[in-house]
This record gives structure tokens, C-alpha cells and sequence, in this order.
């Protein structure tokens, strides 16, 4: 039978992910599939809190099946569940920003993940419930209980089964029994979930030159130390353009970046000059040489006031300005004016995600330029220190809230020529920058985790 055959492939998987059944045990097995449960409803197997008892109603986060009559003709429902008694011990591993990324990136369309797995009061979705009204009955009392689910159209298949050892490697890494040694238990930890979750092969600077191509005007965000510059300078070459580049401060203004008059201190007597800001430098080489791209990069375009350095030419950045209906004509500065950008202009702002004290982007800057996020991503370099840039996207993969994710220091972090130097940049770069996002109330349930790295790998606590 179905269930038999998935009961023991189900055992087996929880043991190569580190379950043990003896004592001293880390989970209860459960089997609710006699022929009255699945006749009458009701019917699961699956893994529950190993402080619970082997019958009853009983607490916090479970794996659980619900079979079919059929014996597998009909689909069946994987779930991470919660107990009927809802949260003793384990709300905590609930919350974790880490446990709902992990089940979003293997479920298929064919499942379902709420927003808070903690939610015990919102039901199954209705759409998602006529889409198994043979196990009507079964859900009936658990519908609000199943915080993540997939079906299985074919519960013996390959695919099913694999999407059961994932859910299952999941469960065990929360559960903290997934751990560096044995080497084995992470492996088949992997292994499980890269049979089931597709990585997208993203190459930044293809997607960007792509975008820039199409939006001539790209602000581009991420972590310090995911190459943002480097890359926008890349892109640069690629498009064989004219380059031009400033970089942004609190004290940036409209005569910096546009045009300006200041002293001229080569005269004896008191007199001024024009300053011509880079924008209008490029600009002007732009319209000049139409045959010939111009690109201009702003560095850390966020640290300025947009809207004072900006000023009347923010109107020019306008996507998709009429090529035909008369525009309204700005002065640039004195002999120079334009009706709109030219075709051969382009514009690339950096934005550090981190920095906590940079100045507001509006909603009008934002309509404007099109945003491309670079995320940390591990480096096939030598002198990449691949398994530290590896413990740090864990923690922060697990512990971070959605906006913490973006202080994930980048890749650019991770290089150094030996383990001394490394152990420095540790030292006076990875844990200064840790320290003060904790000293800011950022990222405070990976506090430990944290501190135990840098005291594992350099013998220092963050807060000494």
C-alpha cells in the first residue's frame, strides 16, 4: 500500500537528516491512516515535538501527510503543521525569518505558504481547498493549522518524494539537528533541497546591460561589498561608452553636479567663474558626439538631497518623454539648453543599502530610473574564503527580517591573499560593521550566532 511504502521512506529520510526515534530521541512518530480514519477523515502520519505524547492532541510544529482512501490515486497534502494546542516550545522557531524562506524556495504552484507561519487564526486559502475536496474532511479541524502545504498529485512518485525529504530536511535543520559535523547530515541536508529548488544562474552583467539598454536610467542597489561601482563600470566598457563619473556626499549640490558660479581665485581682484558640473559635461559631450554612448555614473547617488542638486532637470529624466510632442526647453546653464536627454545618454546611480543614514529616495525619483538589486553571491576565486561568506549568508538567511537582508556585507568582504590577512579583515571590518548593526537594534535574534563565528574564528567576542 501507499502508505505503508511512504511511511517507511519517510522514516528512513528523517534519520539521514539526523531523527532519532530511540531514546534519547528528537521527535514522535505519529500514525493516524486505520481504515476508519481514512473512511470517516481525519487520517495523517507524520513527525511531532519529542515532549509529546504518542496519542492526543498535542503542540507546536510538526511534518505531517494526509493520505487518500485511493491508496495514491487521489493526491495527497505535505504540510508543515502546528499541533491543535497550538505553541509550547517551538514559536520561536516559527518566527524565524529563515524557517518561511526555506519552505518558499521548494514549494511548486501546486502548494501553499503563509506569510507568518505562526498564524493559527487565517484558514487555507478557499481557491487552494477546492483543489482537494476529497480530503475536505480530513482538514476540516486542521485548515487553520497548516501554515505551509503542498499537494502531491502522485504521492509515490520520484517528484513527490523528493518534495517529502525536503520538507523533512527543512524541519531537521530548524529543529537544530543539521549541524558542520558529521559532514554527512549537511550533505544530505543539500542534497534535499537542490533536488527540489531551481537556482536561477543570474548574470548581473548581462541583466544589466540589458536594462540600462532598454531604461537608459538604472539606480543600482545592494550591500557594501557586492561590487556595485565595479559593475557599473563593466557595464560601461560593454557599452564602449564615453565614461563619466562622481561620487555623491552630504555636501553635494546643484553646483556640483549641474552648474555654479565660484570664486575665481587665479586674479588678484575679486571675481568669479562658471563651474560646469559633471552632469552637464557629460550631457553636452552627449549632444555633441551623437554617434559616440555616454554613460554616467553616480557613486552613492542616495547621500546627496536628490531634489536640491537635481533641481529643473529632474523633469528631463521623465521615462519615455515624447519624441515628438514639443517638450518644455530647460537651460542647463547659459548657452546651453535641451528639450529632452539624447538618445546616447545614460545614467547609472550606486546605492549602499546598508548605510543607515543616507537621505530619502522619492516616489518621484523612484518612477524615473529603473532599480536593479545586487545581491552577496560566493565568488570561484582564489583567495575567496568561500566557507565564512558561506556561514554569514546562513545566518543572515535564517535570522534577518526582510529589510536586514540587505545588510548582508557582499562578497567583496571574503578576499583576502592568506588566513592572517583574512583573520584581520575579520577582525576590523566584519565584526566592527556586525557590531554596530546590533548596537542599532538590527538584527538582535542573530546575536549569538554571530558571536559565536567571530569567537570560533578569531577568538574575540562582539561586545568585549
Amino acid at each position: 500500500m501507499a502508505i505503508e511504502e511512504l511511511i517507511e521512506f519517510t522514516k528512513e529520510k528523517i534519520k539521514e537528516f539526523g531523527g532519532k526515534e530511540e531514546e534519547p530521541k528528537n521527535y514522535v512518530f505519529r500514525n493516524n491512516t486505520k481504515v476508519n480514519a481514512l473512511e470517516e477523515g481525519g487520517a495523517y502520519f507524520g513527525f511531532i515535538h519529542p515532549e509529546e505524547e504518542p496519542t492526543g492532541a498535542y503542540h507546536d510544529l510538526c511534518i505531517v501527510l494526509f493520505p487518500d482512501e485511493s491508496d495514491g490515486e487521489n493526491p495527497w497534502l505535505l504540510c508543515l503543521g502546528i499541533g491543535s494546542l497550538g505553541f509550547k516550545n517551538d514559536f520561536e522557531i516559527a518566527s524565524l525569518p529563515g524557517l518561511r524562506r526555506s519552505f518558499e524556495g521548494i514549494i511548486s504552484n501546486n502548494g501553499f505558504c503563509k506569510t507568518d507561519l505562526t498564524d493559527i487564526d487565517q484558514p487555507l486559502p478557499k481557491e487552494f481547498m477546492d483543489r482537494i475536496p476529497h480530503l475536505s474532511s480530513s482538514l476540516k479541524m486542521y485548515s487553520k493549522l497548516l501554515p505551509v502545504c503542498e499537494i502531491l498529485d502522485d504521492p509515490l512518485s520520484l517528484k513527490s518524494k523528493e518534495r517529502i525529504a525536503a520538507f523533512l530536511a527543512i524541519y531537521a535543520k530548524a529543529r537544530g539537528w543539521i549541524k558542520p559535523r558529521p559532514k554527512r547530515l549537511l550533505e544530505s541536508y543539500t542534497a534535499a533541497i537542490k533536488a527540489v529548488r531551481t537556482e536561477e544562474d543570474i548574470n548581473d552583467e548581462e541583466k544589466l546591460l540589458n536594462l540600462i539598454t532598454r531604461r537608459k536610467f538604472v539606480i543600482l542597489t545592494g550591500a557594501p561589498g557586492t561590487g556595485k561601482t565595479r559593475l557599473a563600470k563593466i557595464v560601461s566598457t560593454k557599452l564602449n561608452a564615453e565614461s563619466f563619473f562622481v561620487q555623491f556626499h552630504a555636501d553635494t549640490d546643484y553646483s556640483d553636479f549641474i552648474y555654479g558660479i565660484i570664486p575665481n581665485l587665479e586674479k588678484d581682484t575679486l571675481g568669479y567663474k562658471e563651474k560646469i558640473g559633471t552632469f552637464s559635461k557629460a550631457l553636452k559631450y552627449a549632444k555633441e558626439n551623437p554617434n559616440q554612448k555616454v554613460l554616467l555614473i553616480v557613486d552613492e547617488i542616495n547621500r546627496a538631497n536628490l531634489s536640491n542638486i537635481l533641481g529643473p532637470i529632474f523633469y528631463l529624466f521623465e521615462y519615455r518623454l515624447n519624441k515628438t510632442e514639443a517638450s518644455e526647453e530647460i537651460e542647463i546653464y547659459p548657452g546651453f539648453r535641451i528639450d529632452r536627454i539624447p538618445e546616447n545618454f545614460f545614467m547609472i546611480g550606486t546605492m549602499n543599502t546598508a548605510d543607515r543614514s543616507l537621505a530619502v529616495v522619492d516616489f518621484a525619483l523612484r518612477r524615473r530610473f529603473a532599480w536593479y538589486e545586487l545581491k552577496p553571491k560566493p565568488v570561484n576565486n582564489d583567495g575567496f574564503f568561500l566557507e565564512d561568506f558561506q556561514e554569514f549568508q546562513e545566518i543572515f538567511f535564517w535570522y534577518a527580517n526582510s529589510q536586514e537582508l540587505n545588510l548582508q556585507p557582499g562578497q567583496g568582504y571574503f578576499f583576502a591573499d592568506n588566513e592572517d590577512e583574512f583573520k584581520l579583515r575579520i577582525e576590523y571590518e566584519l565584526l566592527p560593521l556586525i557590531r554596530e548593526y546590533l548596537q542599532e537594534q538590527l538584527l538582535k535574534p542573530a546575536q549569538e550566532e554571530f558571536n559565536n563565528y567571530f569567537y570560533r574564528r578569531i577568538e574575540k567576542n562582539i561586545f568585549s
